[in-house]
């Protein structure tokens, strides 16, 4: 982040001031920019800092405090504890801990990364079901005492390495409400399973505060919440049946997309948790989620550049220096469906943003030297040339964080600008 430059859009709010004055800000340059001018902030980051013409992404913090805003309106109960293995750029998860998110964290390097911003231990939960015993042993170091598990070899390890740490025992979610990527086959306790693990824990003397389940990424049925929950709130009864103490945490989890889907899932989610673990039911209780992609996903724009063209009869097709084994590993990983933009065309358009009448059919490929890296066939571009640049919205979201540096093409380098944009209700 140190060489990486903030751009400013909008009037100040108290939002802004706040993040702004957060380390991971102060010093940089910052740039007035025009409200709703992400074109013109990639245009400038082009003409301004692009000479070698790498691909950069642009992250609006306005986008973040607005989602930020929607969820604490929609969900006013249920805690955030951003997924870090969504994105954990830097600056963006100091974004989200300036707006008071906690973090859900599954291995050393996330939750170093989150400490890194002075974040309290507190507001890390170490949600992978089954950890390294060194990671095991840093978080106890570190004083994050909150975990899941789902096997009895877990609760073996962290009661011999971190003994004072609380255990919220992780059940499959009956449905994976067809999300794009399942996480049932790997992780979660079945029915069956629970009584034995409970008996596991209170064996070992280690305390099960709650419980968790995730639905998968990218849920898109929004009754699987409350299937989960109420699955989850069996566990409570059968913790209480085995005379264990109350239980007083509930984590929902993630799958949660900022769109349509979130408007349908959030009221299935809050009558699902007054119906099953109404106040008056379970006093004391805390609901925390592990949303991701709801806050990263659409905060992030990539802009790459075109370095190759061939005609093959009508088809155009086009290298850009990004690709599946960087940013755009969410085709295959994700399952995303990704589009773009052209922006700076050099000739046959009469404006910046190639608004052209005429689109042909185009392949774009990746810039490594294998023919799997093939970022979209069949897809309407207007005519374009070399040094042009194709620009991706919504690429928040497990890009950038699961690319590698395959054939010498190293993802972690893409920089990241900052904007500001006052977001708009």
């Amino acid at each position: 982040m140190a060489n990486e430059p903030v751009l400013v859009a909008g009037s100040s709010t108290e939002k802004l001031k706040a993040i702004v004055g957060e380390t991971w800000v102060t010093g940089k340059r910052v740039a007035a920019l025009p409200k709703d001018g992400l074109t013109s902030l990639i245009q400038s980051v082009i003409l301004n800092y692009q000479e070698s013409k790498e691909p950069f992404y642009v992250l609006d913090l306005g986008v973040v405090t607005s989602l930020m805003d929607k969820w604490t309106r929609t969900l006013p109960t249920v805690r955030p504890f951003y997924a870090v293995k969504c994105n954990p750029q830097p600056a963006f998860l100091g974004t989200m801990a300036a707006l008071g998110s906690g973090f859900d964290c599954a291995s050393r390097a996330e939750i170093e990364s989150v400490l890194a911003l002075g974040v309290s231990p507190d507001r890390i939960i170490y949600a992978n079901p089954c950890k390294p015993l060194s990671h095991i042993k840093y978080a106890a170091s570190v004083g994050v005492n909150l975990t899941t598990f789902d096997s009895k070899d877990e609760v073996e390890k962290i009661q011999k390495w971190h003994p004072k740490c609380a255990l919220l025992i992780r059940i499959k979610a009956p449905d994976d409400g067809g999300a794009r990527c399942p996480l049932g086959p790997k992780y979660g306790a079945l029915p069956d399973e629970v009584a034995p693990l409970l008996q596991a824990a209170q064996a070992a003397k280690m305390a099960v505060t709650g419980a968790s389940f995730h639905v998968g990424s990218g849920s898109t049925n929004s009754r699987a919440y409350t299937a989960a929950i109420e699955a989850a709130k069996m566990v409570f009864d059968k913790a209480a049946q085995l005379g264990m103490p109350h239980m007083s945490v509930l984590n929902i989890g993630g799958g949660f997309m900022s769109g349509q889907q979130f408007e349908e899932a959030a009221p299935e989610v809050k009558a699902a948790l007054q119906t099953f673990f109404s106040n008056d039911q379970q006093p004391g209780l805390s609901f925390i989620a592990e949303p991701g992609r709801f806050f990263a996903e659409s905060a992030f724009t990539l802009a790459t550049n075109i370095i190759g063209k061939r005609v093959r009869g009508k088809v155009r097709e086009y290298w850009i220096n990004d690709g599946i084994y960087g940013s755009m590993n969410c085709i295959l990983y994700d399952h995303a469906v990704v589009k773009c933009e052209a922006l700076a065309c050099t000739s046959n358009c009469e404006n910046p943003t190639c608004k052209a009448s005429q689109t042909y059919t185009s392949t774009v490929f990746g810039p490594t030297c294998d023919a799997l890296d093939t970022v979209f066939t069949d897809y309407q571009l207007p005519e374009l040339e070399v040094d042009d640049w194709l620009v991706f919205p919504n690429m928040g979201a497990y890009t950038a964080a699961a690319g590698s540096n395959f054939n010498g093409f190293n993802t972690a380098a893409i920089l990241t600008y900052l904007a500001y944009m006052n977001p708009t209700h």
